[in-house]
């Protein structure tokens, strides 16, 4: 299984705790799968597809933000989910 594979697996499973729904004010879980490594022209991470900034703000980040970065790297890694899954994280 490659990092995106593994990236998606994570999002859907975080999809179904209910965490990419707008209404849910609890802690967005981080995207990250353990794959801590810059892409070559250190864009983004290679596991979790995120960019330096992405992963600095990440921490202080409320669950509407966490939920666009979501969105982001999953734009950037090539993955879709399901439409209901993205409508409930969209802002």
């Amino acid at each position: 299984m490659n990092a995106a594979d593994l990236l998606a697996a994570r999002a859907l499973q975080i999809s179904a705790s209910g965490h990419f729904d707008a209404e849910n004010t609890e802690a967005v879980p981080s995207p990250c799968i353990s794959v801590c490594r810059m892409s070559a022209d250190r864009s983004h991470c290679e596991g979790c597809f995120r960019t330096l900034d992405e992963i600095r703000i990440w921490s202080r980040a409320d669950a509407h933000l966490r939920r666009g970065i979501w969105l982001q790297l999953l734009d950037r890694a090539g993955i879709v989910l399901p439409a209901d899954t993205v409508e409930r994280a969209g802002p």
